[in-house]
């Protein structure tokens, strides 16, 4: 008996693969598309991408960049780094008056005030839009820049930074000369990452353009105006 169905089950097997074998149908190649043609642009003749570095120091766009690759975000991270731009932004002009005070001399207790930094990128123009990256560590409280200021006021060169320039003793860093301005082209020298710790009221983070904490800075080209305070000093 289990002879005659396994004689069976091969029989109606072999009926299967022929039929599928003896099918008329043959097989018709789809006809080409004979309606309207899609409109599409042009491929680009050449991506117009930034570059990652001018001589040996990054750009803005290229720092940014580097900093969120997997790959190289050590090339920026490991040790201190160079990036040009020209100053976009600054928050000193439009410091509060009670933070513009002398070192040494206390602020109001209600006085709320951010801390000073300035944004460079890679254009002289660059909108909010585009690839910026924050810098602060030059300068720890306004107290700081307004010294700073009153001393650059007549400084027209740096012979002795140690005795031109005005020291943040907190942050044992120089504040710079001359002070950051709207549309100076820089070379900024700083630690790189995606975080700045120093600031005491808490971490200032950037998790796209990353944040530079400044060491030194080199004026490549002069901004039109000297930076000032808009609003008068506290008294």
């Amino acid at each position: 008996m289990r002879t005659v169905l396994c004689l069976g089950f091969a029989i109606a097997v072999t009926g299967l693969s022929l039929g599928c074998g003896n099918s008329d149908e043959q097989y018709q190649p789809a006809p080409v598309w004979s309606g309207r043609k899609p409109s599409l642009p042009a491929p680009p003749e050449k991506l117009n991408l930034p570059p990652i570095k001018v001589g040996e120091a990054f750009t803005v766009a290229g720092a940014a960049h580097q900093l969120r690759s997997r790959l190289h975000e050590k090339d920026v991270t490991k040790t201190s780094i160079t990036i040009q731009g020209y100053i976009v932004a600054e928050n000193i002009t439009d410091a509060p008056s009670c933070a513009i005070v002398r070192v040494g001399k206390k602020e109001a207790d209600d006085c709320v005030a951010e801390i000073p930094s300035f944004y460079i990128a890679d254009e002289r123009d660059a909108g909010a839009d585009k690839p910026r990256i924050r810098v602060l560590g030059w300068a720890n409280n306004f107290a700081a820049v307004h010294d700073a200021m009153e001393r650059y006021r007549a400084l027209k060169e740096v012979k002795d930074p140690t005795k031109d320039l005005v020291k943040d003793k907190l942050w044992d860093v120089a504040v710079p000369f001359p002070l950051p301005a709207v549309g100076a082209k820089v070379k900024v020298t700083g630690k790189y990452g995606f975080t700045f710790t120093k600031a005491s009221t808490g971490i200032v983070s950037d998790p796209t353009n990353g944040v530079m904490t400044y060491e030194k800075m080199e004026t490549l080209e002069p901004a039109p105006q000297k930076v000032s305070f808009k609003n008068p000093p506290a008294r």
